[in-house]
């Protein structure tokens, strides 16, 4: 009897250990695009803020770009996921930021030149340039996989059609978890006119310009404002919130290396404190920590994320 009590504590204490291993994922999921419009729509007592994994979240052993890379990136926090697509030489929707293929994957020149099944026998490298055996995924699987996950901001590459990724958005079913990006106030009207029930990120800087996108008809239940790379005045996020207006901060760059190099002074906590809900970061590991104790903090907590 002995020698099996050792057996099952034995089992036990590996049953214990592989839980303990296990990750667990922070999802947020809308059922509608009412619910993701009441998540997104700004007040005091509504902010939930988070972080936008600047190009799906990379680190080692993890190439940005990568669905397996967007899945790890939830295991520290609720996430956006911002991401790029490209067109293969046969116009497939494939996810890639630059414009060759050699500083992210196994193949060589630019991505143009090959179609989706070439496109297909490389493996992507994280960004210290080791090898993986992870695959450039196509804006189907992306889209796929995302629905009840994460919340989506999709950047497109020069050339690549707004039309054409709506059409997929739509086909998808995931309009409720989906943020286009728009870089000038033509291409957030042509959106917005394409798909008038979708959430649109939008430069806004300063005052003029949500004029102008509201001008152009574009209203500000639509529009998630992207702030710029460095943090406003405190005036430009209150003229915002007061509009409902969620705001997006890129810290992608010099606010990244400043908080890396300075932890201590707990960068993300105060940038969010300040007025920045979204914050675009490569650095998503202390940023989740600072963003965790920040709604600790506040008592902040949503139906919508678990």
């Amino acid at each position: 009897m002995k020698f099996y009590h050792l057996i099952l504590l034995a089992l036990v204490s590996v049953f214990t250990s592989c839980n303990q291993e296990e990750k667990v994922h922070h999802y947020i999921k809308f059922n509608n695009t009412q619910e993701l419009y009441k998540f997104l729509k700004w007040s005091p007592e509504n902010r939930f803020p988070l972080i936008s994994a600047h190009r799906g979240g990379p680190m080692p052993g993890f190439p940005e770009n990568c669905i397996e890379t967007f899945e790890n990136a939830t295991t520290y926090n609720p996430m956006v996921i911002e991401f790029d697509i490209a067109y293969s030489k046969d116009s497939v929707m494939v996810i890639m930021h630059d414009d060759n293929l050699d500083r992210t994957s196994t193949g060589k020149g630019p991505i143009g030149n090959y179609t989706y099944e070439e496109l297909k026998t490389f493996n992507l490298k994280d960004d210290d340039g080791k090898e993986t055996k992870f695959k450039i995924p196509t804006l189907d699987s992306v889209l796929s996989w995302s629905k009840g996950k994460v919340l989506l901001t999709i950047d497109l590459k020069k050339g690549v059609s707004y039309a054409k990724v709506i059409e997929k958005v739509k086909q998808y079913k995931v309009q409720s978890n989906s943020i286009i990006i728009t870089y000038t106030a033509n291409q957030a009207q042509e959106v917005h006119q394409l798909a008038p029930d979708l959430m649109i990120s939008a430069s806004v800087q300063k005052k003029a310009e949500l004029k102008r996108l509201n001008s152009l008809g574009i209203p500000s239940d639509k529009i998630v404002a992207f702030v710029g790379v460095s943090a406003p005045d405190k005036e430009l996020y209150k003229y915002l919130h007061d509009k409902g207006i969620a705001t997006i901060l890129g810290t992608m760059g010099n606010i990244d290396k400043s908080s890396i190099a300075n932890p201590a002074k707990n960068v993300y906590y105060h940038l969010v404190n300040n007025g920045a809900d979204i914050l675009s970061s490569d650095n998503i590991g202390q940023a989740a920590e600072q963003l965790d104790k920040f709604r600790y903090n506040k008592k902040i907590s949503s139906v919508y994320v678990n």
